[in-house]
């Protein structure tokens, strides 16, 4: 953030990794006590007109700090089943926004009380990005079918493994853009250089994509990649099928998210354990099936909420300005970005 131009303060809070018992178990609990009078500090000089957070443990020092002080305070969670710390910073929360509406159901009981918006997931705005503008970014034909594969960066080796082994046979049917993480690209060239002359262009590895992730959704027709808040607002933003590869190790969170979408026809799951190159070339099929291909993105457009970011923002600066709240109504239609 600094190096990007943003104002950056640390609390001596840490987050919480582990509940083990060693020295941090002795220091967390002083740790947070020191972090209370710290935030208190920050909000008097800074003097904010409202503050948004995603919760978390580490929001608690700023949110207990700014309740006395009556700042208004938005709280954001993208995951269908909140965690503890959420359900805890949510009670300290003036007003609630979400990506599923599940989640307002999940923190009613940690929370009486506090409005809840279903906004979904503020992202990138996918509404700029020219599809085949971003097929020529990302070097794949026009015409190619093209199938997205990343594994965010959790145990990205899972989703390595599935394109190593089927890599021959998967370029016959599609093209490839995979992200293969830093540790996974020098292998990912060198599969790259054993395919056939006339197939090796229809194989595009990259490290990381960053500035052009964009990019490489649009372009892609398919997607095969985690079920985190983001990736899924991205995708159904967009309207394109997905085969979604829940990180098992994410107390559920990811499985849950990726349910919502699995039930409205928009993706398909495949558990973690089953990932691999049969998996992927069964996944990559849809493709060869135009009415299924259709039908799921049609089901993926219909969730979506390109917008997102927008409603959040009018929530933020009515709470801002002390201005009575927008109706849900208002926000679901800003979120999808229908015009008033």
């Amino acid at each position: 953030m600094p190096a990007a131009g943003w104002r950056f303060r640390r609390l001596a809070l840490r987050s919480l990794r582990s509940t083990e018992a060693n020295v941090h178990a002795f220091l967390d609990p002083l740790r947070l006590a020191v972090s209370v009078p710290q935030a208190t500090a920050l909000l008097l000089r800074e003097r904010p007109a409202a503050i948004f957070t995603t919760g978390g443990y580490v929001a608690v020092p700023v949110l207990m700090a700014a309740a006395p002080l009556g700042i208004p305070v938005v709280l954001w969670d993208g995951n269908v089943i909140p965690g503890r710390a959420v359900r805890t910073t949510a009670r300290l929360a003036d007003v609630l926004t979400v990506s599923f509406a599940a989640t307002c159901r999940a923190l009613a009981d940690a929370a009486p009380g506090r409005p809840c918006y279903l906004t979904g997931t503020p992202i990138r705005d996918t509404r700029v990005i020219d599809r085949a503008a971003a097929r020529q970014r990302m070097g794949v034909a026009p015409d190619d079918r093209v199938v997205l594969i990343f594994g965010g960066s959790q145990a990205v080796r899972r989703f390595n493994a599935a394109v190593a082994g089927a890599l021959p046979r998967l370029v016959e049917q599609v093209a490839v853009i995979h992200v293969t993480g830093e540790d996974g690209y020098a292998a990912a060239l060198t599969s790259r250089e054993a395919l056939p002359d006339a197939r090796r262009s229809r194989y595009r590895p990259h490290p990381f994509l960053r500035d052009d992730m964009l990019a490489a959704l649009s372009a892609a027709d398919l997607i095969i990649g985690r079920a985190g808040s983001s990736t899924l607002a991205e995708v159904t933003a967009l309207g394109t099928p997905m085969v979604v590869v829940p990180y098992p190790h994410a107390a559920g969170h990811q499985r849950a998210n990726a349910a919502t979408l699995v039930e409205a026809g928009a993706a398909r799951l495949v558990e973690d354990e089953a990932f691999d190159a049969d998996a992927l070339l069964a996944a990559a099929a849809i493709l060869d099936d135009p009415a299924t291909h259709a039908s799921m993105s049609s089901a993926a457009r219909s969730l979506g909420r390109p917008a997102a970011a927008d409603a959040v923002a009018d929530l933020v600066l009515a709470a801002a300005r002390r201005a009575p709240l927008p109706d849900t109504a208002t926000i679901d239609r800003r979120s999808r970005g229908v015009p008033a």
